[in-house]
């Protein structure tokens, strides 16, 4: 069912307790009822009943000092994130690994690093790089963790790498981001790559990947 202005329905205390949980998540420290209440344009009254239901589901927390934080619920939510991520990115990256030549990775940001979550090796070359899903590596180091930090920058697309993470090893990748998760696609690989030969497939990826993440 729609309304007169054809949007889809949706739920506004849904909508409210979900933008609650960003807000959390986007402060450490916590925050006040106040603070939220005037986050979200509503009054105190309406953040203690989304407390209350999020609370009951252990999502959010309210300290001693009186500051509202994410509860250990999320962990559960969060945990079947690289599951997903692993059905829908493993095809996309069978692909770019075979097309390139090279091991293909999907990496997203954990804090301050970048760690790998799909890897997927080409099934005809007889050399390439032994990349292990979980490595992790600071954002500023390796093409897969300077992609991301120069997409939120808004620099060129592609970013590559020679010898930073692995010595003879030669990294190119993209970033992207899909709601608050963001991360990069990459191929690594051996020998150097010709950015005009590789960007295109590692772009092309990237696109199919965020594509299913939004279907």
């Amino acid at each position: 069912m729609t309304t007169g202005g054809h949007h889809p329905e949706t739920s506004q205390t849904l909508d409210r307790g979900l933008q609650l949980l960003l807000l959390l998540a986007a402060d450490e420290a916590g925050c006040t009822v106040t603070e939220l209440a005037s986050a979200l344009g509503v009054a105190r009254p309406v953040v203690y009943r989304l407390l209350t239901t999020l609370e009951q589901r252990h999502l959010a927390t309210r300290g001693r000092d009186g500051r509202v934080r994410l509860g250990l619920g999320v962990l559960a939510l969060a945990g079947r994130v690289q599951p997903l991520l692993r059905d829908v990115a493993t095809p996309v990256l069978r692909q770019l690994a075979d097309e390139v030549g090279a091991t293909a990775h999907l990496t997203v940001v954990d804090g301050e690093d970048a760690l790998a979550v799909v890897v997927v090796e080409p099934q005809w070359t007889q050399f390439h790089v032994a990349y292990r899903v979980g490595s992790r590596h600071p954002l500023g180091r390796g093409a897969a963790g300077r992609a991301i930090l120069a997409m939120r920058s808004g620099a060129p697309e592609t970013t590559t790498s020679d010898g930073e993470l692995q010595a003879g090893a030669h990294g190119l990748a993209v970033g992207w981001s899909v709601g608050s998760l963001e991360g990069s696609v990459g191929v690594v690989t051996l020998t150097p790559l010709d950015p005009d030969d590789v960007a295109a497939s590692v772009r092309s990826a990237r696109d199919e990947l965020v594509e299913r993440l939004h279907a």
